[in-house]
């Protein structure tokens, strides 16, 4: 599996385009500008890669303002937990509290279920219900790839904001404590911003969350 990184958007998201054999995945489109998206539907063109669908760690505005540009161009489905849809429902105020003017999205999500093992096309994920930061957040794990994507959940000796819609700073510890904090040291943490890390050196350095005990 390859994973290609795209740092896009006024609030400097990562955007992942994974890839394995012909397929492709789309996590958490966050680009606002064309040529942002130009990037990652070229990058697709040019290796021949066919898109499976999009998969969202939550849908807070800065992870999604860019799917209705794929979705305006691919005929595939969008994954989200179904835990919490208030974000997704309610993402035309949110948008408009930071200055932008947009629509609903012209789809309903498909249920991202939270199990070990999930498939879709190539891909297999386990994935974890990690709350605290978004009320909807799902991280995904590849044991195969040996990598996590983790969303706004955790960040290189940082985690998310929990000052938003049902953040809560103890419900995040836990989530990263009992869901992250257990995979493999050397497992690398792909996160929503900012550089990668593994899960190993947080257990080390990161000031916020200390592994239990």
């Amino acid at each position: 599996m390859q994973l290609h990184c795209l740092t896009v958007g006024p609030f400097a998201e990562n955007t992942y385009l994974l890839s394995k054999a012909d397929q492709a995945l789309i996590i958490d489109p966050g680009f606002m500008e064309q040529a942002e998206y130009e990037k990652i539907k070229n990058k697709m063109g040019q290796e021949s890669l066919s898109l499976q669908g999009v998969v969202l760690t939550h849908a807070h505005v800065d992870h999604v303002l860019g799917l209705q540009k794929v979705l305006d161009d691919f005929d595939v489905p969008v994954y989200l937990s179904k835990k919490d849809r208030y974000l997704w429902d309610n993402f035309p105020s949110q948008a408009s509290r930071f200055g932008f003017r947009v629509d609903g999205f012209s789809v309903d999500p498909k249920t991202l279920p939270i199990k070990k093992g999930w498939e879709i096309g190539n891909f297999v994920f386990d994935t974890f219900y990690t709350p605290g930061h978004a009320p909807d957040h799902v991280s995904l794990y590849s044991k195969e790839g040996g990598l996590l994507i983790a969303g706004d959940v955790l960040f290189k000796e940082g985690i998310g904001r929990t000052d938003l819609y049902k953040g809560d700073f103890n419900v995040l510890e836990q989530s990263i404590r009992e869901k992250l904090y257990p995979l493999p040291e050397d497992t690398v943490v792909y996160p929503g911003h900012g550089p990668e890390t593994t899960i190993g050196h947080e257990k080390q350095a990161n000031p916020f969350v200390k592994p239990a005990g």
